[in-house]
């Protein structure tokens, strides 16, 4: 069949027809009719007993010229109380016909209709002998199709030659030449013959098809109606695969959450299908917010266009149950809400439905305490513990504006941040987000500038203000694009400003206690479904711009990737990090090697520190005991022999291999904070080292 060819679609209103005919009553009017043939059976068996002579002649002459006649009608309905399959129900009812000559008539009367009722069980399980069984056309004549002549023959399994039949043993195999579904009608017409009573069913076979008309479909691909119907073109239509056909567009509706199925098929002159399509479309969209505690509807205080905009699902889109699921993960991620469902409900409109989106509000802020681990320091009693104090609000005017202001205090460590963000800034149409950031912060000077012989150690003071906005660039893709002033510097103890460490490596780029910089930034994020062992791939650039002639100039690229993989009950996690940096850049940004999140079994960059570097890892985990699983791995990492061409080489100065490789097992625990690793580990020089963090690693 040409791709086209006799196909053509049309759009219509959604409308569902209703039920014009039972099953029940098809099968009644079945019983009623199979009475009447056994009689009429059980009286040509008697006049085959009769002597033999000109009477007997004239009996069995006018039993050749009057076949008891026995139709078989067909209709299609639709189950309106299963409507998501819509299966084509097949029912054939057999119905007797006589002359009315004298004789049929005396012989009628002998059996008055309400012995119906009282001879029902006998009548059902006396048998006639048959002794031949044809298929024959609607006329009687000889079928021209023998192929389908062979497809009702082959349905048949009761009744075969010479054998002893029951009339439900024949209406049995009435309804399989129906179910085998090439014809639209089935007549068993019982003649009496010298070698006894010949049994043949007169079908009609269904028309060729030549043509679909599909009204109502507008969001069923075209191609998929070809391609149902493309091999059917020019042959006798064949209900059974129709109602194949029919399952699989419903199928294809149920598979994608849409509310959709076929509501009605025609079969018109000239072998046109026509499918009747329902389409529930969305009518309207409105919220509820309701009580946290009594489930009542009350007053929210978030603006309804905040949380309707999420929502992929608009009005007059056919409704999809999974876009509503994604619908409500997408509100339920903004944070803002403690429950989310959506409620379809029957539209005013025929084939419609209105979305009643219920949701429960969150407490919009608050104050919270807590603590954490810095992996950045490896020494003193209370190394790496901090506190934290912070105030959120997660809702500022009702819009999800969100604000944080945070501090965070260690032994060295300290963070005092102020973070504005706008997850989707009013107007905009790609989900575009804006964050301004004011932050100040002290880190250890020790994954560059460590191990100083007087046993003194420095830190790091950044102040950093700037903005950045993001986006989703495509499906698991995220686009950040920022720019930031910074101004750091290095303290000693005391918190004075110093230019040089013990070893007399400088500590700042332009040679004064503090850099300036104007930092342009640019990240693209690829994840996979999300979890730690799904693939990930993070672009990041770092561009220097020398508005100011003191302010510095350089370019830093960075790049992560990660890749799971299961193996059985294990998991393989790959993981491969690296870096460059070019131009005038202040000696404790240089790329650090080794540590928790790098090369384990050494301290924090104690592998080296350079302009460049790359980081392999591997590791497999496997599970122990509920929340409990083990891992081995292995890290390697090199700084690319670019160790001294960072300004005064403080690798080099504390003699840093440059490379190095680690190797160890260790255990995992889920927890409430997030995974507690705890792991021990081997390097290339023997020495041994345990590690603990909180997270999964960066």
């Amino acid at each position: 069949m040409p791709p086209n060819d006799g196909v053509y679609f049309t759009s219509s209103s959604f409308k569902i027809p209703s039920l014009s005919q039972t099953l029940a009553s098809h099968l009644y009017r079945a019983r009623h009719s199979a009475f009447q043939l056994i009689h009429s059976l059980r009286k040509s068996s008697n006049f085959l007993k009769a002597p033999s002579g000109p009477t007997a002649f004239g009996v069995h002459s006018l039993i050749r010229s009057s076949p008891l006649l026995c139709c078989a009608s067909l209709s299609l309905t639709t189950q309106s109380n299963n409507l998501p399959k819509s299966p084509l129900l097949c029912s054939a009812s057999l119905s007797l016909s006589q002359p009315s000559s004298p004789d049929s008539a005396q012989s009628g009367s002998e059996v008055p209709h309400k012995g119906h009722s009282t001879t029902a069980g006998r009548s059902d399980e006396e048998r006639v002998l048959i002794s031949e069984v044809l298929v024959r056309n609607k006329d009687g004549e000889e079928m021209e199709r023998k192929d389908l002549e062979m497809e009702a023959l082959t349905a048949l399994k009761a009744c075969r030659a010479n054998s002893a039949l029951t009339v439900r043993e024949v209406q049995e195999d009435v309804h399989r030449i129906i179910d085998s579904g090439y014809f639209s009608s089935c007549m068993p017409v019982a003649v009496d013959t010298r070698d006894g009573i010949r049994l043949v069913f007169q079908v009609e076979p269904n028309q060729e098809f030549h043509g679909l008309v599909c009204e109502g479909a507008n969001v069923l691909p075209m191609k998929f109606l070809e391609d149902a119907f493309r091999d059917a073109h020019g042959k006798v239509v064949n209900l059974k695969r129709l109602d194949e056909v029919i399952n699989s567009i419903n199928g294809w509706y149920t598979e994608r959450g849409l509310f959709g199925l076929v509501s009605g098929v025609d079969i018109f002159s000239g072998g046109i299908i026509k499918l009747q399509v329902a389409e529930a479309e969305v009518n309207n969209i409105s919220m509820c917010f309701l009580d946290r505690k009594t489930g009542e509807p009350t007053k929210g205080k978030t603006k309804p266009e905040t949380i309707l905009r999420q929502l992929t699902t608009k009005k007059g889109q056919v409704y999809s149950m999974l876009q509503g699921k994604r619908d409500v993960d997408t509100v339920s991620t903004m944070g803002l809400m403690a429950d989310v469902s959506i409620i379809p409900q029957p539209a005013g409109d025929a084939g419609k439905v209105d979305l009643i989106m219920n949701v429960v509000e969150r407490p919009s802020g608050g104050f919270s305490a807590g603590g954490g681990i810095s992996s950045g320091i490896t020494s003193g009693p209370l190394s790496g513990l901090i506190g934290s104090f912070a105030y959120s609000h997660r809702n500022l005017f009702g819009r999800n504006q969100k604000l944080n202001i945070s501090l965070e205090r260690g032994q060295i460590d300290s963070i005092f941040r102020i973070n504005y963000t706008d997850p989707w800034v009013e107007g905009d149409d790609k989900r575009t987000s804006r964050t301004i950031i004011l932050q100040n912060s002290r880190t250890p000077g020790t994954l560059v500038h460590g191990n100083q012989h007087d046993n003194s150690s420095l830190s790091i003071g950044h102040v950093t203000a700037g903005i950045e906005f993001s986006r989703p660039l495509r499906p698991k893709w995220s686009g950040t694009a920022g720019l930031f002033f910074q101004h750091a510097g290095a303290r000693d103890e005391k918190g004075n400003p110093i230019i040089k460490d013990f070893y007399g490596s400088p500590l700042t780029a332009s040679g004064k206690p503090y850099d300036d910089m104007l930092v342009a930034k640019f990240e693209s994020v690829y994840t996979g479904s999300g979890d730690q062992g799904s693939s990930m791939f993070a672009f990041n650039m770092e561009q220097g711009l020398p508005i100011m002639p003191e302010w510095l100039f350089f370019n830093r690229v960075n790049a992560r990737a990660r890749k799971g993989a299961e193996i059985g009950p294990t998991r393989l996690l790959l993981s491969l990090s690296g870096g460059h940096v070019v131009g005038n850049f202040s000696p404790h940004e240089a790329f650090a090697i080794g540590g928790t999140n790098s090369v384990r079994g050494y301290e924090e960059g104690a592998v080296g520190s350079g302009r460049s570097y790359v980081v392999g890892s591997s590791e497999i985990s496997f599970p122990m005991l509920g929340p409990v699983e083990g891992v081995i791995f292995a890290d390697y990492g090199h700084d690319l022999w670019s160790g001294p061409n960072v300004p005064g080489d403080p690798a080099g100065a504390r003699y840093k291999p440059g490379s190095g490789y680690g190797y160890g097992f260790g255990i995992r625990v889920d927890s409430p904070l997030g995974p507690l690793r705890l792991e021990y580990a081997f390097n290339d020089g023997q020495a041994k080292r345990f590690h603990f963090g909180v997270g999964h690693r960066n």
